[in-house]
């Protein structure tokens, strides 16, 4: 199993047992689904007294993303201003590693035009963006995206190719 880390922070942003499609040669995309995460249930094997059995238990399962669930990642939001302004950011951190691990002049060039037109992409559907974090929350990793494809029940998230390393486990 490959499992990709955030290049920046070290968290853990997806693995290959899931179905990671390249986009544009600059993003994977990555099918998710809602899976419904249940209560722990202890049995002691002891039986009810006449109280207890009238105590309806309240059921604690919960709907989650299987991939956002998986690798820990949290919630955050920006507005399109702000969400620009840490792009770029970002953006300059990924190219200087990029540089920094020996990527030819060609290939770092190759990764500013893609990421370039894949940004215009987000930014003009922005409303339908909702944005997490790795693990540590660190404000200078991956922001990872997620929307809904065009079925409306799917969702997917988006991460960026270059910004991430493989791990083998």
């Amino acid at each position: 199993m490959i499992i990709y880390t955030d290049i920046i922070t070290g968290d853990e942003i997806i693995s290959d047992s899931y179905d990671l499609k390249e986009v544009d040669g600059v993003v994977y995309e990555v099918d998710c689904a809602m899976i419904t995460e249940n209560a722990v249930q202890v049995d002691t094997g002891a039986n009810a007294s006449a109280e207890e059995a009238e105590e309806a238990l309240e059921d604690t399962a919960v709907k989650v993303n299987n991939v956002i669930n998986s690798f820990r990642l949290q919630s955050t939001s920006f507005d399109k201003k702000t969400y620009l302004t840490y792009l770029k950011g970002y953006m300059k951190s990924v190219k200087k590693a990029l540089q920094d691990a020996g990527k030819s002049e060609d290939e770092v060039k190759d990764f500013e035009t893609k990421a370039g037109a894949f940004a215009k992409k987000i930014v003009g559907n922005f409303k339908n963006w909702e944005f997490y974090t790795g693990e540590s929350q660190n404000p200078d990793g991956m922001v990872v995206l997620l929307d809904y494809r065009e079925d409306g029940t799917t969702p997917y998230i988006v991460a960026w190719k270059h910004g991430l390393k493989e791990t083998k486990v």
